[in-house]
């Protein structure tokens, strides 16, 4: 019995020799500033692939809508955004400065922000960044970063949020900030 339960636990104490032998590989974030944006979802999953490259798959969401029920003062910053990319670290992966290219795909409905008109649209585009990660702790991190992007988009204007009344449609390229981040990563 004892013999086979050392053959058991040979693989997993292995398994886990190794993945701490083979270095910090993988990490997963969130950026703190998007939920100060209206409460917008996020994370982010990066894979070391180099010493000093990694590369990134990140994913927004915000559904919500406030003060629906009084369409006068009804806002939104609704989007579900998907982005791909590679970051090169200057140092070594997960410490230090880095810079960022990706793709980016926006679906948005913005609205009752600033004024009463609302957009609703989408956004097809490519963007770089730069910024500076700092070790916490062997596996926690925190991100500073800049970015901007720009593309394609199809849109269209409404005059309120809540109304439906169409006052524009179009189409066209943009530049927009992006990627204002203050994020924590766990790196595994």
């Amino acid at each position: 019995m004892k013999t086979a339960v050392r053959y058991c636990l040979l693989p997993v104490v292995l398994f886990f020799w190794a993945w701490n032998a083979s270095g910090q590989r993988v990490s997963l974030s969130t950026d703190i500033l998007g939920y100060v944006n209206l409460a917008t979802l996020n994370a982010e999953a990066s894979y070391a692939v180099a010493r000093h490259w990694s590369v990134t798959a990140t994913v927004r969401y915000n559904p919500w809508t406030f003060n629906g029920d009084n369409p006068g003062r009804q806002f939104q910053r609704r989007q579900q955004s998907y982005a791909a990319g590679t970051r090169y670290w200057l140092w070594h992966t997960y410490s230090g400065w880095w810079f960022s290219g990706k793709i980016q795909y926006q679906e948005y409905n913005t609205g009752g922000l600033s004024g009463p008109s609302a957009e609703e649209g989408d956004r097809f585009g490519a963007g770089v960044g730069a910024g500076y990660t700092y070790m916490l702790h062997p596996h926690l991190n925190i991100e500073f970063g800049l970015g901007l992007w720009g593309g394609y988009r199809k849109y269209v204007r409404y005059s309120c949020p809540s109304c439906g009344l169409t006052t524009g449609k179009g189409d066209g390229v943009f530049l927009l900030p992006n990627d204002v981040i203050i994020s924590l990563s766990y790196v595994f």
